[in-house]
């Protein structure tokens, strides 16, 4: 589930939803993202409709809930969301 493409972008971007980093290594991410049960989304559809599910989005736009910090662009289309 948790691909390098997956965990790199994780490790780029884990202080911008984290104060300080919770992983240094892929195995530290990989074990980090399985005990949060981070989603990976296969596009931008998913990812709303996860949020949809799981928060009030009803007020935010599209580029809006992408935006947030919980959310975090791969790099090939697919999304990683992690809760805080």
């Amino acid at each position: 589930m948790y691909d390098d493409a997956v965990i790199q972008a994780f490790l780029k971007a884990q202080t911008s939803l984290y104060d300080e980093k919770v992983a240094d290594t892929p195995e530290e991410a990989k074990e980090f993202l399985e005990e949060i049960c981070a989603s990976v989304c296969e596009n931008e559809d998913e990812v709303i409709e996860l949020l949809e599910d799981e928060m009030d989005v009803s007020e935010l736009t599209r580029e809006e809930i992408l935006a947030l910090e919980e959310v975090f662009a791969v790099g090939d289309g697919r999304f990683l969301v992690c809760e805080a």
